[in-house]
């Protein structure tokens, strides 16, 4: 049994220019209240270390594994509670390029495994904690100049 959670916002500025945002990993603690740490290497094959906030609940870390990077396009990775199958997470940030130079920006998270079930109750703030975090990375990149063409 799988479930998905997502969300999606429009950012008035290039895919490259919100990507330059969310690879700077060390600015993480400056603007974004979701993800307030992450660290690790942004290649395929990577061990990342995630600090999640939802609101409303403790801190979360997790070991994922990048599965898919493209600058400007997407990040890809995996999570996984204990054993494969028991409480799996994909999670995504695509980038999508829009006319005039924005950006369709969507976080999203598919859950699978045996624990789906009783854990669904942290879905609802997670959900809003992608809400947040999309919101707090529109203004930032919209904060900062753009580049000129």
């Amino acid at each position: 049994m799988a479930t998905t959670i997502s969300h999606t916002v429009e950012i008035d500025r290039t895919p490259i220019a919100v990507w330059a945002v969310l690879a700077d990993t060390a600015r993480y603690p400056d603007w974004n209240p979701f993800i307030t740490r992450l660290s690790g290497e942004l290649e395929v094959g990577a061990r990342l270390k995630v600090v999640i906030e939802p609101p409303g609940r403790r801190p979360m870390t997790f070991r994922p594994t990048v599965l898919d990077q493209r600058p400007g396009e997407v990040l890809h990775w995996r999570g996984r509670l204990l054993l494969p199958g028991l409480f799996d997470g994909e999670h995504r940030f695509e980038l999508e390029a829009l006319p005039s130079g924005r950006t369709r920006f969507t976080q999203s998270e598919t859950f699978s495994g045996l624990l789906v079930p009783a854990l669904r109750s942290m879905l609802a703030p997670t959900r809003l904690g992608f809400e947040h975090m999309n919101t707090a990375l529109k203004e930032y990149a919209e904060a900062r100049p753009a580049a000129r063409s």
